[in-house]
């Protein structure tokens, strides 16, 4: 299983930035994905996940900022972030909880994608 994340990069504070994550190879099917960060110095904390029925959680320093979908067709997944600011700056990581195609639920995890936040 491989995860694709993109569309980190730099943005001003206030902007808004929108990341994906593509899961593929060897897939039955995805249980659940989420958005990690890291922030330099500080450990991995989780952003928002969403199961593939849609129950959704969202960290409370992003809550009413940032919101997740996922299109379950497509295993992939959205994080938009608005109203960002230069706390938000880390490395952000996908994960997803996968059933393989020989039936065994394992987590993985993407490479990650920076996001800075700076004027």
């Amino acid at each position: 299983v491989q995860l694709q994340a993109s569309g980190g990069g730099l943005v001003q504070p206030g902007g808004s930035l929108r990341l994906s994550c593509a899961a593929s190879g060897g897939i039955f099917k995805v249980e659940q994905m989420g958005w990690y960060r890291q922030a330099p110095g500080k450990e991995r904390e989780m952003v928002a996940t969403i199961s593939s029925g849609g129950r959704v959680s969202i960290a409370d320093s992003v809550k009413g900022r940032f919101a997740i979908s996922i299109q379950t067709a497509e295993n992939t997944m959205y994080l938009q972030m608005n109203s960002l600011k230069s706390e938000d700056t880390a490395v952000y990581y996908c994960n997803a909880l996968v059933t393989t195609m020989a039936r065994l639920r394992e987590p993985f995890w993407g490479q990650g994608t920076l996001v800075t936040v700076s004027s």
